[in-house]
């Protein structure tokens, strides 16, 4: 079993940045890719950004060019730079993990709130 544990959540300016980090335990052998999801307020769950283990990565239109993600695999752990951030990435970040039979683990989330 794989367990995620997120941080780096917090207040921040439009315009700020924040990094989240999640870090990876159990059975990671058996990871195929990680990830980011994030959920508003009355909104459904969305896919933010994905990296698999070869360094592909994929992210959301919304996020393009503003977010980065990465990992390091030494320390098991994905990170998710944000850069320029606007209120409407306010939502609760969770990060995410599939093994390589398409088993999903998931963290507990972590709070980014943007706002003036």
């Amino acid at each position: 079993q794989v367990q995620l544990v997120e941080s780096g959540g917090g207040l921040v300016q439009p315009g700020g940045s924040l990094r989240l980090s999640c870090a990876a335990s159990g059975i990671i052998f058996s990871i195929n890719a990680m990830g980011w999801y994030r959920q508003a307020p009355g909104k459904q769950r969305e896919l933010v950004a994905v990296i698999a283990n070869g360094g592909s990565t994929n992210y959301a239109d919304s996020v393009k060019g503003r977010f980065i993600i990465s990992r390091d695999n030494a320390k098991n752990t994905v990170y998710l730079q944000m850069n320029s951030l606007k209120p409407e990435d306010t939502a609760v970040y969770y990060c995410h993990a599939v093994n390589v039979i398409n088993r999903s683990s998931w963290g507990q989330g972590t709070q980014v709130t943007v706002s003036s």
